[in-house]
């Protein structure tokens, strides 16, 4: 069974994906939303590579160095053996600004013997749209790809010889070596020295951010390879945070379910933060939260439900026809039409982390006046907007329905904006918005409730459940010992379970019923199986559900009902954050 055994690495501009033999199949560059340089993820054949043809020589092992995204790949035989350290460099500069290059560093230390070696150097630019020619400048080597449409270049700077890696020749390696692939020429030459610095530099940085994050007696490990996987999904240009880092990795082999997620959802964006704030983390909030003030300079301007992450606005679907896709999964998508869509839970999504922050700095924040004129804001779009139907957090492509999560994120908006206005002494609207929330709470106790489900439904007049409105538990909408929250939670454990996993929904959508399970709905359920008082059952799953990441605790999107193999776009900010809320909440109650 092909699984997604990737590890990926990052300096908060753009990542790299690595597979188990160190093969770098996905990166993009200069930044994560550019054209990949590395495709074959998504075509084995036309996208791109950077590996060793000969790698079956060897028996290979890979883990990230311990609370670091440096990635360890080691490769050993009975008569040599060598290790790979892949990252991208980033680390705090004298005057305090970060230097993250748009660049690629391979570390190559012999552990003994003299190892052989054959580069496997297949750069593709611009997604392979066009031929990529490779050039030796002496210096360095060249991809280029020029021609009436596009133009872009890459540069391989290494102490190996140059002429070996472009025929894919044998070298035997009798010193340490290094490989830095980087978007812009360089001015100062990379040598072995300083390479060694880039790598100590950048262990550094990251082993300090762990220092600093939140520590568990429980779950520690996978709380913080979580953790470091959130942080290399934010953007420290403008702030914003990406969903995932790829395009078109298929929900199910063979599928249409393809969309590109290297953009900034409010929902996702702010989930995250909220998240990475607790843990300690306030620099991705403050930075967050900026990024948000900036896309919304006007009182009268509505949010959309994603950016790009320089603050784009405007996102247009592409199809990119000439790759076959991950395993043959087609189409590949740039670009993603959702951008256009309705969704009434951004709002209260994003007050609730706007609450938080507030609250965490007693209300002391730079730009706390921005922030009560955006809360005015959606407490006013809500208003206005409550009652109409949406495409709800699954973006349904096709009609819009009164979801019962956007219901709840719409109470969840007035009930923060209240709180807000209190915490700041701004009064003068809080009658209006008390009787708002009122309305709006008893619309949705009156409405979502379906007595023949015996649970809250995905949305008025309807019986079917979703996994989603577990969730009006962890925002406030309802106590977990509510009896009708503790059948809603029964139900959907009958209903949508299947092997230990969740679905989303079960009712067919745009493409069907989904065939694979969305894995945050998981960690939902266990999370209010162990709110509902059944936290031996919980822990139980989530152990079993732990036991279904890839080698080096990442999670995709989605997770095969069957076979377990992870599917969907990776890694997913979704599934990490939701296994940091559930391990906190464990926390609460393990000894």
């Amino acid at each position: 069974m092909n699984n997604l055994d990737y590890g990926i690495i990052g300096n908060c501009r753009s990542v790299a994906l690595i597979s188990k033999t160190a093969s770098v199949d996905w990166c993009c560059l200069p930044e994560f939303d550019s054209a990949s340089v590395f495709a074959k993820l998504l075509d084995k054949d036309k996208g791109g590579h950077f590996g060793f043809l000969n790698s079956d020589e060897y028996e290979i092992n890979q883990y990230y160095i311990k609370n670091t995204c440096v990635l360890k790949t080691q490769f050993k035989n009975d008569d040599a053996g060598f290790e790979v350290l892949d990252f991208l460099p980033r680390y705090q500069k004298a005057n305090q600004e970060y230097h993250a290059p748009p660049e690629f560093i391979r570390y190559i230390r012999i552990l003994y013997g003299q190892p052989k070696v054959v580069i496997d150097f297949q750069p593709r630019l611009e997604y392979a749209k066009g031929e990529t020619l490779i050039f030796d400048k002496k210096d360095f080597i060249v991809g280029l790809i020029k021609d009436e449409e596009h133009f872009d270049s890459l540069f391989l700077y290494t102490n190996l010889d140059h002429k070996k890696i472009i025929n894919a020749e044998p070298i035997i390696l009798t010193d340490n070596v290094f490989c830095v692939l980087s978007y812009n020429e360089k001015i100062d030459l990379p040598n072995l020295d300083s390479v060694t610095l880039e790598y100590e530099k950048t262990k550094v940085y990251w082993l300090d951010w762990c220092q600093k994050t939140l520590h568990f007696n429980h779950f520690k490990n996978e709380v913080l390879r979580s953790a470091l996987t959130l942080k290399l999904l934010s953007y420290d240009k403008s702030g914003a945070i990406l969903a995932k880092t790829t395009t078109s990795l298929p929900e199910t082999i063979g599928e249409v379910r393809n969309w590109d997620y290297r953009f900034c959802w409010i929902r996702d964006a702010s989930m995250v933060v909220k998240v990475i704030s607790q843990l300690g983390h306030q620099r991705m909030a403050k930075r967050y939260l900026q990024f948000v003030i900036d896309l919304i300079p006007d009182k009268n301007e509505k949010l959309q439900i994603m950016y790009g992450i320089n603050k784009e606005k405007k996102l247009t679907e592409h199809i990119l026809d000439h790759l076959s896709g991950y395993e043959n999964s087609k189409p590949v998508r740039t670009g993603n039409a959702a951008y256009q869509q309705k969704q009434n839970d951004i709002y209260g999504i994003l007050m609730d982390v706007i609450y938080q922050e507030l609250l965490k700095f007693n209300c002391d924040v730079e730009n706390k006046e921005e922030l009560w004129a955006i809360t005015k804001g959606i407490a006013w779009v809500v208003k206005q907007h409550s009652k109409e139907p949406d495409k709800g957090i699954w973006e349904f492509r096709q009609g819009d329905r009164h979801f019962t999560f956007s219901k709840v994120l719409c109470w969840v908006a007035i009930d923060r904006a209240i709180k807000v206005s209190k915490m700041l002494g701004k009064n003068s609207k809080l009658y209006q918005w008390e009787k708002l929330e009122q309305d709006i709470k008893a619309d949705i106790l009156k409405q979502s409730w379906n007595e023949n489900a015996q649970a809250f439904t995905q949305s008025y007049d309807s019986e079917d459940l979703d996994a989603s409105v577990l969730l009006m538990e962890t925002y406030g909408f309802i106590d977990a010992k509510h009896p009708k929250f503790i059948k809603t939670v029964e139900a959907i454990g009958q209903k949508l379970t299947y092997d230990g996993l969740l679905y989303r929904y079960k009712n067919k959508d745009d493409f069907g019923i989904p065939k694979s399970s969305f894995t945050i709905c998981t960690f939902w359920y266990i999370n209010s199986l162990n709110k509902i008082g059944k936290t031996q059952e919980a822990l139980k799953q989530f152990k079993t559900l732990l036991s279904y990441s890839n080698h080096l605790g990442l999670f995709s999107e989605d997770i095969d009902f069957k076979t377990k193999r992870l599917l969907g776009n990776f890694p997913q900010a979704y599934s990490h954050l939701a296994l940091i809320e559930t391990a906190m909440n464990f926390e609460k109650v393990l000894n």
